[in-house]
């Protein structure tokens, strides 16, 4: 009687302990599977990572700029330009230091037509060009000349001491240029200021262009002179297009990420010199000492 009872009691136990067995398995192959997904949301979260990266570095291309060269700045104009504007100082030319010709550039001219005693005529022109590359965090070549033109342009509209100040934009040359006109009254004489601001592309091309009528000789006409400046400017436009082959050197709209600086430093620090009289980048006399020294 007691031996059966215990022998099923013993069956019994076998199989509580067998059922206790099948969710510990359960769990255990919970905790397994757990892992499982743990492992595919670290991989998602790799992948993701990895998008992210890659979106980062597809970021930091940008479009090449248009203009890869600068010509040379003393040689922009034909020498019938420069016999048209400073007749008296066509071999005059005086090229601005440039510690990279590729990017920046400028070079004047002065002339002094001195006739004694029935007085003078003097003539200043300046030309100086800015290259602007692309830039994998500023944008591209054409963004940045365009914001240094709207701000160079508005400089050369609020010179200290300017008379008269007049500016209005104009069309057939580059890609937008205002010309800016004023008097500025030397002890000299007052000079007639003529300056045009163009963007080509990703270059800035400033024209500054003046002229006095010196020891009581008559002052020269605006209109002559505002008719030649802009001439000069178009003729340094062609200049930048010629040097680049006319297309420049992303014509076919490629892309690559900035290699070498963006020239906006040298770019702020030239704001405003080709509109002053008195600087041309810092190389140049000021058209009133050179007058006078010429006189």
């Amino acid at each position: 009687m007691h031996r059966p009872a215990q022998r099923q009691r013993q069956r019994l136990t076998r199989i509580l302990v067998g059922a206790a067995a099948v969710p510990m398995m359960l769990v255990a192959s919970g905790c397994s599977s757990d892992s499982g997904d743990g492992s595919g949301d670290d991989a998602k979260k790799d992948s993701g990572a990895s998008a992210s990266s890659s979106a980062t570095e597809a970021g930091s291309v940008v479009k090449e700029a248009a203009y890869a060269k600068l010509p040379e700045p003393c040689k922009v104009f034909s020498s019938k330009t420069l016999k048209e504007m400073v007749p008296k100082g066509t071999k005059s030319n005086k090229e601005g230091k440039s510690g990279d010709g590729a990017t920046r550039g400028n070079c004047s001219w002065n002339s002094l037509d001195n006739n004694g005693v029935d007085g003078s005529q003097f003539r200043w022109l300046n030309v100086s060009l800015l290259r602007f590359e692309s830039d994998a965090t500023r944008g591209t070549g054409e963004k940045l000349a365009s914001e240094y033109f709207t701000k160079h342009a508005e400089d050369a509209r609020s010179v200290e001491g300017a008379k008269d100040t007049k500016s209005q934009p104009l069309t057939g040359m580059g890609n937008e240029a205002t010309l800016v006109t004023y008097d500025l009254k030397k002890k000299e004489g007052t000079f007639k200021q003529q300056t045009v601001v163009t963007r080509v592309e990703n270059v800035v091309v400033t024209v500054d262009y003046n002229g006095a009528g010196l020891a009581g000789d008559k002052a020269p006409k605006v209109a002559d002179l505002t008719k030649a400046a802009e001439k000069a400017a178009k003729e340094a436009v062609e200049a930048v297009r010629t040097a680049n082959g006319a297309g420049g050197s992303a014509a076919g709209g490629s892309t690559a990420p900035s290699k070498s600086p963006s020239p906006s430093k040298s770019a702020s620090k030239s704001a405003g010199q080709g509109s002053d009289l008195g600087k041309d980048s810092g190389t140049s006399k000021s058209p009133s000492k050179s007058a006078t020294k010429k006189g």
